[in-house]
């Protein structure tokens, strides 16, 4: 598979800012397929473009790109609640999807990022489990790092809206199920979260937020935004960027919302097929599989923390 044409703008940011050579391309690629190929442990998927993306998400060192593609996949191992049964035909998926829960925006703004609108209290508890929440989130993530250059070269921007959020939401984690999470997106993609902007904030969310922050790197801590109306939103995501219900003008809810779902519905088999790319911990050199304890630090982690 050839490697998408960059516009020139994309193109000058990524040398700028991700240390990326065309002229170098072709060998850092040969040089990551050769790695893989005595990873026995691994499989996973090589075409030019998917290992493009994993590059540019860790700015083109040879080493982090292999540290990164080697915790992507043996986090689909370690979290098959996420990464199995991913058929977007699937009733439960299908639910989500018509939501618009996790919803990419069409125009990027002026830096280049893709903005990202997360409804977190758009669902009903009582409809939606929250593993299949997060399954439908991370196949819309994977269809940004497959089709995307914008996001994974300028980064992403996420406006998280909290409104109508309920303690029967938060009732839905629990610190095992938000370390996993927080672990598997700063570890385990190669996306380039610049900006988490949080609007309509309540009591209720205020002790999953804290926990989340709590097991966040500082970098991404440092990339936390609480915005008291829209105004403050604004300032930083601007109103042009937003859809209609948001006072922007990037279309309704309802028409972007179907976009994607379409999207992900058209790449079904992608995501059949792409099952099988995982980690056999019993194959990882050295005999000493990942462990649930290595990758997210269960043992004793949760004594401290009060959720009530």
């Amino acid at each position: 598979m050839a490697i998408r044409t960059l516009s020139a703008d994309l193109e000058a940011i990524a040398r700028q800012e991700l240390n990326e050579d065309p002229a170098r391309l072709e060998a850092d690629l040969k040089h990551i397929r050769e790695w893989l190929a005595k990873q026995p442990h691994l499989t996973a998927r090589t075409d030019s473009q998917w290992l493009t993306t994993f590059l540019r998400g860790c700015k083109f060192s040879l080493e982090r790109t292999k540290t990164k593609m080697d915790m992507y996949y043996t986090l689909r191992t370690a979290l098959p609640e996420i990464f199995t049964n991913r058929d977007p035909m699937l009733p439960e998926i299908q639910h989500i999807l018509k939501l618009g829960i996790f919803l990419p925006l069409p125009l990027p703004d002026e830096l280049g990022r893709r903005v990202i609108l997360m409804r977190s209290g758009i669902y009903r508890p009582e409809e939606v489990a929250i593993l299949n929440l997060f399954k439908t989130n991370m196949m819309l993530a994977d269809v940004l790092l497959d089709e995307d250059d914008r996001a994974s070269i300028c980064g992403t921007v996420n406006v998280m809206d909290h409104s109508n959020l309920t303690m029967a939401h938060m009732s839905q984690f629990s610190p095992f199920l938000v370390k996993k999470m927080t672990t598997l997106f700063q570890d385990g993609y190669p996306i380039r979260p610049k900006g988490m902007n949080h609007i309509n904030m309540n009591a209720a969310f205020t002790t999953v937020f804290n926990l989340f922050k709590s097991f966040m790197k500082e970098k991404m801590r440092k990339r936390l935004y609480v915005h008291p109306d829209m105004e403050s939103l604004y300032k930083t995501v601007p109103k042009r960027l937003l859809p209609l219900e948001y006072g922007g003008e990037a279309g309704p809810l309802d028409e972007l919302i179907e976009e994607w779902k379409k999207k992900v519905e058209a790449r079904r088999s992608w995501f059949i097929e792409g099952e099988k790319y995982r980690s056999d911990e019993k194959k990882r050199p050295g005999g000493r599989p990942k462990t649930q304890e290595d990758l997210f630090g269960l043992e004793g982690s949760f004594r401290q923390l009060n959720v009530d």
